[in-house]
């Protein structure tokens, strides 16, 4: 059974699962503030659960390629969408800060 590695926890899980739902049914979640409230649920729209894998996953869903490709996202961040992502393998995840967990560098001025 895999591992999730997420904000200090290690979560098992069944292979297959969806990230999404291995993040909440250990309590975690894969949102920042309000964003836990005003999502997509799992729909893989609203990219509010983008968050950064290391490890086995299945490939991007055409959803998730397409939601990635908006603002705040960047196709090339290398982020996924928790609801869209299926877990194969011991992983680390970690959820950047922001409503949207959005990579950004602490020297930039955006």
């Amino acid at each position: 059974m895999p591992t999730v590695r997420f904000r200090g926890q290690e979560i098992t899980c069944e292979r297959g699962a969806v990230l999404r739902d291995v993040l909440r049914a250990a309590g975690e979640s894969p949102h920042n503030g309000h964003s836990t409230w005003f999502n997509c649920r799992g729909g893989g729209s609203c990219g509010t659960c983008a968050v950064w894998v290391e490890g086995p996953v299945t490939y991007r869903t055409k959803k998730e390629r397409l939601r990635l490709r908006l603002p705040p996202h960047d196709p090339d961040s290398g982020l996924r969408l928790a609801c869209q992502t299926l877990v194969l393998g011991d992983l680390t995840v970690e959820k950047y800060p922001g409503f949207w967990g959005q990579h950004v560098d602490a020297d930039s001025d955006e």
